[in-house]
């Protein structure tokens, strides 16, 4: 029989059994858990700006569609931004909440850059983590390894925790100082050219549209009431002072026109110009216009004179195809490369400046559906909703300055183009008709721009007057036409 022990045990056998607890760092340096390869929930990530089209680095924000605090579903407009060619809207890949806005209302946000910080609510893919995440920011751990915080730095999951718990900012807790401030600049293009137009500042108009968007009727009704005269009892108020010079950056379609007119000086340019006799073509639309408008329900839009025009320098372009090309100067042996498809742009007055959207396979077209593409395309202009292929690539330019005044005018080619004609505002003239007498005619001047290093006067001129023997004889052009 064993002996009982009422003494303590020996030190070497209890610090045997302790001496596991008492150690600072276990004998397997394998984490104690797994952790999960997913992206964290509700991680605040910079939503960068994707790139919008070919070439384009940068872009004007022209309206936010949220504010800090809304919360956002995937396929949700976050904002409305305007690069040198076209309009985009852009909309959220993930579900959550916006924390911060990087830009303002007519800023300039650069493409690959932040546009919002979102906190995105549940797990996501590491292909859409990403599509958030900054290249800068991006850091590279190798499974089994758990990343330490640098000394006085708060760890990632205290940052995550934080975020967290932060309460989202609702509109409505929103002050008003601060809407007024911050988003009351929010409006259409169309709005924001009335506001050019009559020289109004947009913070200074009170917008009563969604998330206090400037509305047209907000401009109008600023605009009465700024000029509306001080009563009869009012005191005479001291003349205003002078207001000072501002500088204004340019728009992007500011900025491309500056880049492409500036490329153009490098082109040697030869003018030509001829008068029309626009009588029989006003006559003919006129009756079409009457003809269509007496049916119920018309299938063509009004004619103006602009179709007509269009499809005559195709078919001229058809017997002169070195006016429809472009020319590659690019290497030592310069290129004319000529175009099969008569790709013919249209200039366009909108309220963003000037556009020139393109009327394709003008060759295959008819008068109506001519007519048909060009009222498509100028609504998209002024609803600034174009897209970069509306825009791209034209092979001839037909630029219709009458439609706002003036007779002649020298047009300026855009390479890599070789040609392009203006068209004047058509006047009623006297003119004597064939027995003498004194007869009325529409006349309108056309000017027609070529490039001297391919084009010869000989060529331009004959290409001309097959625009004009068509406008002027259109039974001879019906039956010539394709």
């Amino acid at each position: 029989m064993r002996p009982f022990f009422t003494g303590v045990r020996p030190a070497s056998r209890a610090s045997h059994l302790l001496r596991p607890l008492r150690s600072p760092t276990p004998p397997c340096h394998c984490p104690a858990q797994l952790f999960h390869a997913s992206a964290r929930r509700r991680a605040v990530k910079p939503y960068l700006l994707a790139d919008i089209g070919e070439g384009i680095t940068e872009c004007q924000v022209i309206q936010w569609f949220v504010r800090p605090g809304a919360r956002v579903e995937q396929f949700d407009k976050i904002c409305e931004v305007q690069s040198d060619k076209a309009t985009v809207e852009i909309t959220s890949r993930f579900d959550g909440v916006i924390k911060k806005l990087y830009y303002e209302a007519d800023e300039v946000a650069k493409v690959g850059k932040p546009l919002v910080d979102i906190d995105i609510q549940g797990e996501i893919s590491a292909a859409d983590a990403a599509i958030v995440e900054s290249p800068e920011a991006e850091v590279s751990e190798q499974p089994g390894q758990v990343s330490q915080p640098s000394a006085g730095q708060p760890s990632e999951a205290s940052a995550t925790d934080t975020s967290t718990r932060e309460s989202p900012i609702h509109p409505k807790q929103t002050s008003e100082k601060t809407a007024r401030g911050k988003y009351a600049n929010l409006a259409t293009p169309a709005v924001r050219h009335m506001l050019k137009q009559l020289n109004i500042e947009i913070t200074d108009v009170q917008g009563t549209g969604k998330d206090g968007r400037v509305l047209k009727e907000d401009v109008q009704k600023y605009a009465a009431a700024k000029d509306q005269p001080p009563g009869p009892n009012v005191a005479a108020a001291a003349p205003a002072p002078l207001p000072e010079d501002r500088t204004v950056p340019l728009s992007p379609i500011q900025r491309q026109m500056f880049k492409t007119m500036t490329k153009s000086l490098s082109i040697p340019h030869f003018l030509y110009t001829d008068t029309v006799d626009f009588t029989p073509l006003n006559d003919l639309r006129r009756k079409l216009n009457t003809t269509s408008s007496s049916v119920a329900t018309a299938p063509y839009p009004k004619l103006s004179a602009l179709p007509f025009v269009v499809k005559a320098v195709s078919h001229a372009l058809t017997q002169f195809p070195s006016l429809n090309a472009h020319l590659d100067d690019t290497s030592s042996s310069p290129k004319l490369i000529l175009k099969s498809s008569h790709d013919i742009g249209i200039a366009v007055d909108s309220p963003s400046g000037l556009l020139v959207p393109v009327i394709r396979n003008v060759q295959s077209h008819t008068i109506h559906s001519i007519a048909g593409e060009i009222s498509r395309l100028s609504a998209l202009a002024r609803d600034g909703k174009l897209a970069s292929a509306d825009l791209a690539n034209p092979t001839f330019t037909v630029s219709n300055i009458g439609s706002i005044g003036g007779g002649a005018v020298a047009p300026v080619i855009v390479p890599p183009q070789v040609g392009i004609v203006g068209v004047g505002r058509a006047r009623t003239v006297p003119a004597f008709g064939p027995d003498g007498q004194v007869v009325k005619r529409d006349e309108a001047v056309l000017s027609w721009s070529a490039d001297h290093r391919v084009v010869d006067g000989a060529m331009a001129a004959r290409c001309a007057e097959v625009v004009k023997r068509c406008l002027e004889d259109m039974g001879a052009w019906l039956v010539a036409m394709k």
